[in-house]
């Protein structure tokens, strides 16, 4: 059994806690995609269901909606990207941090 030091502990620590809140992150990254996409699926459905499509209108007022709906969905997306990016680089700053003051 090797033998470790206490300063190769709390580095492993730091590591092993780091890669824990990137799986944190990335399954929250995964969890705001899915809602986002049921979220426009189910309005979309529900523009469907409201406002029938005409044959002679282009673009329908119906695909406008939806459109903006995409969108919407697309910028809460990058948003919640851009949170948690900001999150993962704190955390990254404050774990080399901590690992510095060892």
């Amino acid at each position: 059994m090797p033998v470790t030091t206490p300063e190769a502990d709390v580095q492993r620590t730091a590591v092993d806690r780091t890669a824990e809140f990137s799986d944190e992150v990335l399954r929250s990254v995964e969890s705001g995609q899915r809602a986002a996409i049921k979220a426009v699926r189910n309005f979309a459905d529900a523009v469907d269901g409201q406002l029938p499509s005409l044959a002679n209108e282009h673009p329908t007022k119906r695909q406008e909606i939806i459109d903006a709906a995409m969108e919407m969905a697309d910028q809460l997306v990058h948003t919640e990207y851009a949170f948690l990016r900001e999150i993962t680089q704190s955390a990254g700053k404050a774990v080399g941090r901590a690992d510095e003051g060892n």
